[in-house]
């Protein structure tokens, strides 16, 4: 990179995002999915989410005070550096209760309301995923591609649900319909990752209703970087209305099926 600025974005996200997934591994209790009651472990779980947002924000605020900030457990900075941080310090929250594997650290920089720096730190499969706007996308340093489109009757697409019953269950109906027109479908748990995924590789496309934006900003950066297609409806950006990702050739076969299925509306 020959652009001093991010470069230091870089290095403070990946380090930002290394510290919190140490201490969201290293700190979560080995009960922590049988814990005698129901309230207890999600307390735990939340004070975990927290504590991780802290760390990064503290981080971030010590090294470059006037930026911005979003964070999902409600830290917001306005900032004037033209620099805004989005973090989301647990992305996999189920996943990380029942001791699954699949749960990320996601931190992303933005400069003037464009997404320049993301990464996505998952310590239980030691990866680390990151991109720079312009340079590609990297896991573990090494440069990954999205795959070559295929077919969409041979597309592999992972997908995520609501947590309100409502929601999901119009979820499940366009899941329903979409099955039969693709190879499969698989629902990880953690948008950051699957969006990372895609970058490379492991999934030929990536749909979900819902997203906020500090789950998608550092994943839907790295999958552009590995050469995927990111929007929502056709003609409009990722947003909480619909995130679709997914190289081109797939991308626009499955955005227009989940415009027909009406995967954008409740």
């Amino acid at each position: 990179m020959s652009d001093p600025l991010l470069t230091e974005l870089l290095d403070l996200a990946l380090e930002a995002a290394r510290r919190a997934g140490a201490l969201l591994r290293d700190g979560r209790p080995a009960d922590l999915g049988v814990a005698a009651t129901k309230s207890s472990p999600i307390d735990v779980v939340t004070e975990m989410d927290i504590a991780a947002e802290k760390l990064i924000t503290g981080f971030l605020a010590e090294h470059r005070p006037d930026d911005g900030l979003l964070g999902e457990e409600g830290g917001v900075t306005e900032g004037t550096s033209g620099i805004r941080w989005v973090v989301d310090p647990l992305d996999g929250t189920v996943n990380y209760l029942y001791g699954l594997p699949t749960w990320a650290v996601s931190v992303a920089a933005e400069r003037d309301g464009e997404t320049v720096v993301g990464v996505v730190e998952a310590p239980m499969r030691g990866e680390t995923f990151h991109a720079v706007l312009g340079g590609g996308a990297r896991l573990n340093g090494r440069a990954v591609r999205c795959r070559p489109a295929a077919p969409l009757e041979r597309a592999l697409v992972s997908t995520g649900f609501n947590y309100v019953t409502a929601v999901r269950s119009h979820q499940a109906e366009v899941a329903h319909r979409l099955i039969p027109r693709v190879r499969d479908i698989r629902r990880g748990g953690s948008a950051a990752i699957d969006l990372a995924d895609v970058a490379a590789g492991r999934l030929d496309g990536y749909y979900e209703r819902g997203l906020s934006p500090w789950d998608l900003a550092a994943g839907a950066l790295i999958a552009r970087e590995a050469g995927a297609l990111t929007g929502g409806r056709p003609g409009g950006p990722p947003s909480g209305e619909l995130t679709v990702a997914a190289p081109p050739g797939v991308f626009e076969p499955l955005q227009r099926l989940l415009e027909e299925y009406g995967a954008w509306h409740d």
